[in-house]
């Protein structure tokens, strides 16, 4: 696996990085080790989880994936091998301060994350969306003194608009501290236009490393959705609007480029994702250790620059604009 520099960092991440808001949720404990077990065999060393992960869940207080990729990491017993990136903002506690982007939730969400994971330090810290509760100026100071205190290596941010990202690099130049590395944005072929319109530019100007979540758009690009076929899933309602004639067109298209190579739908999506000169590595997650293989097999799949012609005229958002 050849892996990739974040951003402006010394950091080295496997070009998938292996999601896991499933754990505890979708994947039960003993399936998230088998997952585990097999991306780090496959040589994968980059793993994203979240405090809230998954709070949604009935029964769920939050926090749950970071328990189990900590009691993995402590089965294993070689923490360094491996790059762990969590965030912070959402609701973990009751009052006022029990959510958000001020110093005071901040510094005790990371605390409880590093308590969680089992760990002294975290490689990635991010803050998981933006919000107005507390000035930037503040945010970054917290991150900065985490940092410092080296409970956490680098700091990232996800869900942040070019504005706000473009003036948190402002602020950590101008008062010399720790700058963002990295950007988590949702960003797939069926959801191109967020992330290209203005953040890729930004983040190939000042080097920081993109991560996208949500790279299959939650399986529609599996393939699996088609025009008559609608498989029952727990995120199958959240897509109807990706039910499109331009988007069953687009899955044609990945099908075709597909099977002369003997690849998959999946496979194809994320190739060209990772083709992209922005892309770090996508953020991707698997209920099971065969759809963690049909991921992984990504990385074999070389499109040529007629494919990815073809891919991006089919998904092309300015043709709507």
């Amino acid at each position: 696996m050849e892996y990739r520099p974040l951003g402006r960092s010394g950091l080295k991440v496997a070009p998938i990085c292996l999601g896991s808001m499933q754990f505890g949720w979708t994947a039960d404990e003993p399936t998230a080790n088998r997952v585990m077990d097999a991306y780090a065999a496959a040589g994968g060393n980059f793993i994203d989880t979240a405090d809230v992960y998954s709070r949604w869940v009935p029964g769920n207080p939050g926090g749950v994936s970071e328990e189990i990729i900590g009691h993995w990491l402590k089965q294993r017993g070689n923490r360094y091998e491996y790059v762990i990136a969590t965030k912070g903002h959402g609701r973990m506690w009751d009052g006022p301060n029990g959510e958000g982007l001020s110093r005071a939730h901040l510094l005790k969400a990371a605390d409880d994350s590093l308590r969680r994971l089992g760990t002294d330090y975290i490689d990635i810290y991010q803050t998981h969306w933006p919000r107005s509760d507390a000035p930037q100026e503040e945010t970054m100071r917290a991150l900065d003194d985490l940092v410092r205190a080296g409970k956490v290596r680098y700091i990232g941010c996800s869900n942040e608009p070019a504005w706000r990202l473009c003036k948190s690099l402002w602020i950590s130049e101008r008062e010399h501290l720790h700058r963002f590395i990295s950007l988590q944005p949702p960003y797939s072929l069926v959801n191109r236009a967020k992330f290209e319109r203005e953040n890729e530019a930004l983040c190939l100007d000042q080097g920081v490393g993109v991560i996208p979540y949500s790279p299959l758009q939650a399986g529609f690009l599996t393939g699996k959705y088609r025009r008559d076929t609608k498989p029952e899933s727990v995120r199958a309602e959240g897509l109807t609007h990706y039910f499109t004639e331009q988007n069953y067109a687009l899955i044609d298209l990945l099908e075709q480029i597909a099977s002369p190579r003997n690849t998959t739908v999946t496979q194809i999506a994320l190739a060209w994702l990772l083709q992209r000169p922005a892309i770090t590595a996508p953020i991707v997650g698997a209920n099971s250790v065969e759809q963690l293989d049909d991921i992984l097999g990504a990385l074999e799949v070389r499109l040529t620059p007629e494919d990815v012609a073809q891919i991006d005229t089919a998904s092309d958002w300015k043709q709507f604009e």
